[in-house]
C-alpha cells in the first residue's frame, strides 16, 4: 500500500514537472506591437491557444524601414488563424503585443515577417514592385498551438472547463489529453505567384471586407481590416486609398438597388396616370 502510495506520488510530480513549462495563453486584445522589453521571458515556452469559436482578431500596424531608416512597408491587420484539424474547425488570433517585425526592403521587392515568441506562429508577405503597380507575390504562414482537447464541448475550451478542479486534477487531465489526443503539430501553408492586394505606387489597398487565404487544407488565414503600402512611404502615412472589390459592392449595391426601386415605383405611377387619362378620354367621348 505505502509503495502504491508512493509511485502515485511520484507520478503527480512527474506531470507537474512537464507541464511546468507550459505557458496556456489567451489572445487578448490590444492594439499596437510591443517592444522586444515587453515580451515575455525566453525561458517561457509560449504556444497559442486554439479556440472553438471565431472572436473578432485585434488590429496592429506594423511599418518596416530600409537600411537608410525610411518606412518602406506599413501593415494595418487583423489576422486570424483558422486550423481545420480532423473535420473540426479551430481559431486563433495574432495579438499585435507579442508581435516581432522584421523584414527587407529592395528597389523591387520586400519582405514584411510577422513572429510570434519562440515562433509559435508566423504571417510573412512578400511585396514585389512592377512599373507603376506593388502588390503581394507570396504569403507564408504557421502556427504551432498547443494540443487541444477533442473531447471538449464545442462551445467551452479545456481551460474552461477544468477551470473549477484543483491544481493537481488539472495537471493530471492537461497530461492525458497531451497524450489521447492529437500530439503537438506545426499547421503552414503558402500561396505563391499571386496578385494580391495591388495598388499603385504611393497608394494604399484598403479593406474593410474580410480577406479569406486558404493556403492549406490545414490552414487558412482571414484578414480582417485590412491597409498595406510598399516602397513608397512619404513620412510613414497611407496614400490614397485603393477600395477593394467587396468594399466597392457593399457600398454601390445599396446604391444600385435604391435606384431600380425608385425607378420601378416611378414606372408605376406614370403607367397609372397613363391609363387614368385614357379613361377619361373614354368617357369624354361617351
Amino acid at each position: 500500500m505505502m509503495q502504491r502510495g508512493q509511485t502515485g506520488g511520484w507520478f503527480l510530480f512527474f506531470l507537474a514537472a512537464v507541464i511546468s513549462g507550459v505557458h496556456l495563453q489567451g489572445d487578448d486584445r490590444s492594439i499596437q506591437p510591443a517592444s522586444d522589453s515587453e515580451l515575455p521571458s525566453e525561458a517561457q515556452i509560449y504556444q497559442p491557444v486554439l479556440k472553438p469559436f471565431e472572436s473578432v482578431p485585434p488590429i496592429g500596424t506594423y511599418m518596416l524601414k530600409n537600411l537608410v531608416g525610411k518606412p518602406c512597408v506599413k501593415a494595418t491587420i487583423g489576422a486570424e488563424y483558422i486550423v481545420i484539424e480532423k473535420k473540426k474547425t479551430w481559431y486563433f488570433n495574432l495579438d499585435p503585443s507579442r508581435v516581432r517585425t522584421s523584414g527587407y526592403c529592395d528597389k523591387e521587392a520586400a519582405v514584411l515577417s510577422l513572429t510570434l515568441p519562440d515562433n509559435a506562429a508566423s504571417l510573412q508577405f512578400t511585396f514585389r514592385k512592377e512599373e507603376s503597380i506593388f502588390y503581394i507575390d507570396k504569403l507564408t504562414a504557421h502556427v504551432s498551438p498547443l494540443p487541444v482537447c477533442q473531447g471538449c464541448a464545442s462551445k467551452t475550451t479545456w481551460r474552461e472547463k477544468n477551470k473549477n478542479k484543483n491544481l493537481r486534477t488539472q495537471l493530471m487531465l492537461l497530461s492525458l489529453s497531451y497524450i489521447l489526443f492529437f500530439p503537438d503539430k506545426t499547421y503552414s501553408g503558402s500561396l505563391a505567384d499571386e496578385k494580391l492586394f495591388a495598388a499603385g505606387n504611393g497608394q494604399s489597398f484598403k479593406c474593410q471586407s474580410e480577406q479569406l487565404l486558404w493556403t492549406s487544407s490545414e490552414l487558412r488565414i482571414k484578414l480582417v481590416p485590412l491597409q498595406m503600402q510598399a516602397f513608397t512611404l512619404p513620412i510613414g502615412q497611407y496614400g490614397i486609398e485603393v477600395e477593394c472589390w467587396p468594399d466597392f459592392n457593399k457600398r454601390v449595391f445599396p446604391i444600385i438597388a435604391g435606384a431600380t426601386v425608385v425607378g420601378l415605383i416611378l414606372m408605376a405611377v406614370l403607367t397609372f396616370l397613363f391609363i387614368r387619362d385614357r379613361h377619361r378620354e373614354g368617357y369624354e367621348r361617351l
